[in-house]
Parts: structure tokens; sequence; C-alpha cells
């Protein structure tokens, strides 16, 4: 997941969560935000730690 879909993925969890006041039938809106958030804020870990080993990768050594 790439970081900016990852906060896409945390914002339309956070509406879900704590904006949306309607109810659909067999399911709790609110408990698919708190999911949508958590699965975006692990994405967004895990991008940033990957975009972290690119850069390390990619510099050259110091003292070069």
């Amino acid at each position: 997941m790439t970081i900016g879909a990852a906060l896409f993925t945390i914002a339309a969890g956070a509406v879900l969560a704590f904006a949306v006041t309607a109810e659909v039938a067999g399911v709790d809106l609110q408990t698919v935000g708190y999911i949508l958030s958590a699965i975006g804020v692990l994405g967004l870990l895990i991008g940033l730690w990957a975009a972290a080993g690119r850069r390390r990768a990619a510099a050259p050594p110091p003292g070069l």
C-alpha cells in the first residue's frame, strides 16, 4: 500500500467512524470505520518502513 492510499484509507475510516450517523441493516459503520483506520495506519507504517529502506540502500556510504 502506498503512503497516499494509506492516508486515504485512514481518512475514509475516520469519516465512517466519527461523521456518519446513518444506519445500515446488518453493518455497523463505526466498526467498519475503525477497521479501515487501523488498516490505513498499518499500511502507512509499512509504507514508511519500505521507503526508509529504499532511501538507505540508495545512499552512498559515509565518508565518500
